[in-house]
């Protein structure tokens, strides 16, 4: 049953169709405003949970919604007291942000266009995402742009070297912009030019790498409808839909392979939207359970590449002394790791609220196989 946004206008109930691709259940208290309305106003009905239903300019909208946003980022931060306390407040205050910048609202012609002055057209951007439309809607402006700056990513893409070419990400499928794993998966020395399997393949970009290297047959896997689409969409742009199959499973097609590849999400905590599950992996269940079934789908002498930021070891989330305990549980013996630091801007930015763990982040390719007994 879809969700359902309703609110008081010109004296008249109204209702219109919710739409959140976060999950979020529509406000519950709804005020239609303008172009009039006050940032130091906004903020604050935004922040007793007051959506804003928006009546006036596009291009307003957007100044207001910067406006908030500075408005949050002054609010003093509660500093950590004890150790691994840092990241827990930081994910707090990006909850608390994305809750009260989500309250400024945009209403949705039935055909996905925005009927307000100056606005863009939204509407292959909307279709992409929602699929047809059916009916009037109203979604928050932060979705809206989210949508536009998606569609923007899926048509010019993001070179990768490894590659020699482009991967265009999907809406809701991560972008790969970490180069550093990239690089590891093309270093490695490989064990075999026959199989591959890529777990969790999401824009499909790891099992263009692997094929790109020469191996001639990968079966790249996913449970996300929209991670599917995206790597057949990529792979076939790449010209290697003939090499590399896509299969929709919950980690390990059948049969075994001489190597496996996977790069979990990296931070064992619980996601907010559909997109963080890329980044994070509750309880580190798809870390584990890959550990757990590599024995059972390696071939004799087969590797399995874990790749995987320490940046968990480094926020006190998870320690090496686990993750090691976990590959012996699991059956498996370290042969190799290749590390290499993080290039991402934030890893030397000291205003960082993670600064202090990002500067010691490494990310490795663990090369584990079955132990001989």
């Amino acid at each position: 049953m879809e969700a359902m946004l309703s609110w008081t206008e010109s004296g008249e109930t109204r209702t219109a169709r919710w739409r959140s691709e976060s999950g979020s259940a529509p406000p519950k208290r709804v005020r239609v405003v303008d172009d009039t309305l006050k940032a130091d106003e906004a903020y604050r009905l935004a922040c007793e949970g007051t959506a804003l239903l928006w009546r006036g300019d596009f291009q307003n909208a957007r100044q207001l919604l910067l406006a908030m946003a500075r408005r949050v980022d002054r609010k003093p931060r509660k500093q950590p007291t004890v150790a691994g306390e840092a990241f827990n407040l930081h994910r707090q205050a990006q909850s608390q942000r994305a809750r009260t910048l989500a309250m400024l609202l945009l209403p949705l012609e039935a055909d996905f266009r925005i009927p307000l002055r100056r606005a863009p057209d939204v509407q292959a951007a909307c279709r992409a995402v929602y699929g047809e439309a059916d009916g009037a809607s109203v979604v928050s402006l932060r979705e809206v742009l989210g949508l536009i700056g998606a569609a923007e990513w899926r048509k010019k893409g993001v070179e990768i070297p490894a590659l020699g070419g482009r991967i265009y990400p999907h809406y809701g499928v991560f972008s790969p912009v970490r180069g550093e794993y990239m690089a590891l998966v093309n270093d490695a020395p490989l064990p075999s030019l026959e199989l591959a399997f890529d777990i969790g393949t999401g824009t499909g970009v790891l099992a263009a790498v692997l094929a790109r290297r020469g191996v001639r047959r990968v079966i790249a896997t996913d449970q996300d409808a929209r991670a599917l689409a995206c790597a057949r969409e990529n792979l076939a742009q790449l010209g290697l839909s003939a090499v590399v199959e896509v299969q929709q499973v919950d980690l390990f097609p059948a049969g075994r392979a001489p190597l496996i590849v996977c790069n979990p999400p990296w931070l064992p905590a619980r996601p907010s939207s559909p997109i963080e599950y890329a980044v994070f992996d509750p309880n580190s269940q798809m870390l584990r359970g890959f550990l757990v079934g590599l024995a059972a789908h390696l071939t004799p002498d087969g590797e399995g590449w874990l790749i995987l930021s320490d940046l968990a070891e480094h926020l006190e989330l998870r320690s090496r002394v686990t993750l090691l305990q976990w590959i012996d549980e699991a059956g498996l013996q370290v042969v190799g790791r290749l590390d290499v630091p993080p290039q991402h801007r934030k890893a030397t930015d000291p205003n960082d609220p993670l600064h202090a763990a990002r500067r010691l982040e490494k990310t490795s390719l663990w090369r584990l196989q079955v132990c001989q007994k």
